[in-house]
Formats: C-alpha cells, structure tokens, sequence
C-alpha cells in the first residue's frame, strides 16, 4: 500500500504502529482565545491523516486548573471547557476513526486534582472517614500535629504533605494541588474501572497510563527517610545504583501490589472486541518492565532510554539490542521514543551545546550558530533509525517540523510547576509545550486569531506547516515520506544486525529492508540495495556523516 490510509490489523494494532502525541492546549485553536482545543482539532484532522501516522494520542483534556499542564483532573469523565465538549470529542473519534486512525487517551490514576468532587468530599469529612480514605491523609507529628508525618519531598521540589483546616496532612507525589489517591482502597479502584470503560464506550481505542509504576504506596510507620526513598529510586529517577530496597518494595514506586490493579484493567480491556490498548508511562529499572508490558498487564510499556541517548553508534545500538530483548521476553513491542511533552525536543537534545549530555533531557539553552541545523541532521537521521526499529514509534507534534526547543520563554509566561534552576540554567518543559506553528504568518502563525497561551518564537515562520509543505527537501516531507514507506515496507517483528564498523549502526528487517546510521565524521559505504530514502544528501555516492539511509532489496522493488 503506498495511499495515506493506515491499514492497520484490528487486534495487535499497536504492535508496530506509528503513533503522534497531541498537547491539546498547544495543537490548534479553533474559537480564538489562544488555548488549543477539540475544534481545532476538527479544523486539523485531514492533517492528521496525511501525516501517515496509525494512531493519535491526547495528553489530558479533562477539566482542570493547569496547576500541572491538565495533569491535576477535577473530573475524568468529562472534557475542559476551554477545550469542548464530550459532544465534540466524540466528533474527534468519528473523524479520526474514518481515516482509520485509532484514539488512545492519557489517564492519570496516580492523582486527581484538589478540586475533584471526591477530594472535597474528604476535607469536608471527620479524619478517618470513609470519603477521606480514598487518599492518603495522615496525621502529623509534633505536640499538635504541625509537623509533617515525615520528610518525605514532593517528585516537583517542596514537601510532600499540605496541612488541611482540621490538621491532619495529605499526601503528594506532585503539587499540592494533586492529592495521590489511595488504590488500596477498593472504592478507589472501582471508580478508575468505571472511568476507563465510559471512555471504552465512547469508542476510545486505549490509554496512557500516567505515572503508571507509582499508584501503590507503602506509608505505615516507621517511614524511611527521605534520603534513602530518594536515593534508590530507579533509574533515570534516582541514582541508578541498586535499590536498598527488595524488588517490588520501594514505598513509592514500582511496587508489587501493581499486578492486581493492572490485571483488573486487563481483564476489563479484554471485554472489548478488539481488547483495549494501554502503554504505561513507567519509570523503572528495566528488568521490571516485564510487569507492565505482559499480555495479561497493559500490555506495554514505555521504553525512554533514547531520551537519555548521547549521539553515539554504542549507545543506541545497546539501547535497541536490551529493548528488544526485553519486550521479546515479555511477549511485547517495544517503543521508540525521542520526544514528548516532558523532554526537551530531540532538535535541541542532540545539538552541540555547552550543557553536559546528562542535562541536555531536562534542560536547554540557547545553541551557538550552526548548533541548530547540526543538531537538525542528527535529530532526523535518528528518527529514520527508529522508525526503521520493530516496534510502535511515538511521535510528538511539531517534530515532524524539525521544531527546536524554545529557549528564551519569559519568566512571566511561564507555565510548568516544574520549571527549577539547575546550576543557574532554569529548565523547563514550557518549551516543548508552545503551540505548533501553521502558517508562517505573525502573530499568532495559524495557530489562533486571537492569542497564544506560551509566546511563539519569529523562527516558526520558517517551520510552519505551510512552509514545509510546499517544500520536497523539508523534514515535514521527509516525515511522511517515511512514514508512508514504513507502512510499504513493514513485515515481522525480527531484526538481523549489520556490521560496518564501530560508528556505524546497520541492520535488516523481513523482506529485506535495510536501515544505516552513520554516527562517525567520515562517509561509510552503503550495502547493496536500491536506496528508497534518505535523511541527508549522500556525498558522493557514500552516506555522509550523520545521516541514515534506507534500503530495499532490489529483487523486492
């Protein structure tokens, strides 16, 4: 097939699916008050659908405060009004269904926001009430209970406990603003069954399951201390170095009473026909995973090492092998991950930069001259290689832009509860989040008529849609060259490694499909083999530095 409509198997769907992430506020605005929302979306979907991609995925639009860009929810059943209305997103999943394309949307268990009805509901009770029980409060130390019950600090910087009028504490992994709910209480984990199946009625293909290692929690006395829960979180969280803590046993993380709650989810997303389709946001050491992303789990599990990724051949290479490995294992797919709202754009990531590569996930700063268009070349010789990869890609918008991070955000726009300085460098995941530029038109470039939530930078003017659209070189182009290609050329889940020196990262999938990244500074030699596409000009028939080619055996084309 080499139309624009995914064909896509109606039971493992997912397998190898392409799959492009939607920041709501930031996608497109349709009524004008410069907030992305469901009627941009529908202003958009023929967009959507020439891209290439099989599934599209929305970040939170549930009601909200915007204490944590939509991740603090006042009610998960319904849709933000400055977003629509439930009416207009089942117009979403109509328009995206016929185009063939499947809807997944973010669900966030680990936390409601402070003004859900249910946590109302518990400050309005006696401690230890019934509806004070489905999150975690407890009371505080001192003579009088003004202490905290213990020092444990909040994932976002400050405490983790806020004091409520009668003096009891409740609990936060975030901030204050998203009470962690308690999932060892079962009307807990009922309501959170009820909620995925309203939207598994309304025609929703699956999730993303926020925070998904982090819904169990061990706070009986004696509580550790902060500095040993700290210490031996899993990598890239913590340290790194081996839990002091037995597998499954970390107060807050990647505990074993998980298996019951995602088997629930399973048994109910095994209700549907075809099943349900859910992939965990899960920050854990990696021979963990295999509890998430099992069959009888959700069935998938975000894979993020290439978010920590230098630009280095080794290091992707043992990336994709360990990958592989473990969702083979599992029974799984693996993901393929360079970008998303959490992580400064791979553009940037992988550009030379004054900053060490351990901060470069977190943490941007404006690049020197030439930095830009470098770290460009890298970026979309990577995104060739993991689209090449068996396995689901997910795509975060703008990417197929070539959109870098917006650096230069001022203080009094900042949006991201976040945002912290680090060694003088104040990081942000504002810049990842500003909405996509669409026409190369100020002031608002096609977004809006009326408004931009976070400033859009003068350079959008060149990496509008309208821009690259009208250009065969631009990356945009390149995306959906891919991306159709992908879907011609995709066959099995096996990969046969190719070896063509140290800088050199080679391989072939079924059919004979050959994928080459050259990571070194000299041109290499490619295999035999007609060349279908390529993310840089070869240099003299040789595939330049930095750069990947994709082949097709001649005998196949």
């Amino acid at each position: 097939m080499t139309d624009s409509t995914p064909t896509i198997d109606n039971s493992a769907w997912w397998r190898q699916a392409a799959i492009y992430q939607i920041y709501p506020r930031s996608f497109a605005d349709g009524n004008g008050d410069g907030i992305g929302d469901l009627t941009g979306v529908l202003n958009r979907v023929d967009y959507l659908g020439s891209l290439g991609v099989d599934a599209v995925w929305f970040s939170p639009f549930y009601p909200s405060a915007l204490a944590d860009g939509g991740y603090d929810v006042d009610d998960y059943r319904d849709v933000d009004p400055a977003i629509g209305t439930l009416d207009e997103f089942d117009a979403v999943i109509a328009e995206l269904h016929a185009r063939n394309l499947k809807v997944i949307i973010d669900i966030v268990p680990n936390h409601s926001s402070n003004r859900h009805a249910r946590f109302r509901e518990a400050l309005s009770a006696e401690p230890g009430a019934p509806a004070r029980r489905r999150y975690i409060f407890r009371d505080g130390k001192g003579l009088s209970g003004e202490l905290p019950p213990n020092d444990w600090q909040s994932f976002f910087g400050g405490p983790a406990w806020t004091r409520v009028p009668d003096g009891q504490w409740y609990f936060h992994l975030f901030t204050p603003q998203q009470p962690d709910w308690n999932w060892d209480n079962p009307d807990v984990r009922e309501d959170f069954l009820q909620t995925l199946r309203f939207w598994g009625d309304r025609g929703v293909d699956g999730f993303r399951v926020d925070v998904a290692m982090a819904l169990a929690k061990d706070l009986h006395e004696p509580y550790p201390a902060w500095e040993t829960v700290s210490a031996n979180l899993p990598e890239p969280m913590g340290s790194g170095g081996r839990s002091r803590f037995a597998d499954g046993n970390h107060p807050l993380v990647d505990r074993d009473e998980l298996v019951d709650i995602y088997s629930s989810w399973r048994h109910l997303f095994d209700s549907y026909d075809p099943p349900l389709f859910a992939v965990g946001e899960t920050w854990v050491e990696p021979h963990r995973l295999i509890r998430y992303s099992s069959p009888d789990s959700l069935g998938q599990a975000f894979n993020f090492d290439f978010l920590w990724n230098p630009w280095d051949a080794r290091s992707f290479r043992d990336v994709v092998h360990d990958s592989l490995d473990r969702a083979h294992a599992s029974g799984t797919s693996s993901t393929w991950v360079l970008s998303n709202h959490d992580i400064i754009r791979h553009a940037t990531r992988f550009a030379p930069s004054p900053l060490p590569q351990s901060r470069r996930s977190t943490s941007a700063v404006p690049l020197p001259p030439g930095a830009r268009e470098h770290g460009l070349r890298r970026a979309t010789a990577a995104t060739l290689l993991a689209l090449a990869l068996p396995g689901s890609a997910y795509l975060y918008q703008g990417e197929e832009l070539g959109l870098h991070e917006v650096t230069d955000i001022p203080d009094d726009a900042r949006q991201d509860p976040q945002g912290r300085s680090i060694d003088g460098i104040f990081a942000t995941r504002d810049g990842s989040r500003v909405p996509l530029p669409w026409t190369s038109s100020k002031p608002f470039f096609g977004f809006s008529t009326g408004g931009s939530h976070l400033p859009q930078p003068d350079w959008f003017a060149d990496v509008s849609v309208e821009s690259e659209s009208a250009s065969p070189a631009s990356t945009l182009s390149l995306y959906r060259s891919a991306l159709a290609l992908r879907r011609r050329l995709q066959s099995g889940e096996e990969l046969e490694w190719i070896d063509l020196g140290p800088d050199v990262v080679a391989f072939r999938r079924p059919g004979g499909w050959t994928s080459v990244t050259n990571f070194g500074s000299d041109p290499v030699q490619l295999p035999e083999g007609e060349i279908r596409l390529t993310s840089g000009p070869l240099q003299g028939g040789l595939l330049a530095s930095e750069t990947t080619a994709w082949l097709e055996r001649s005998d196949r084309a």
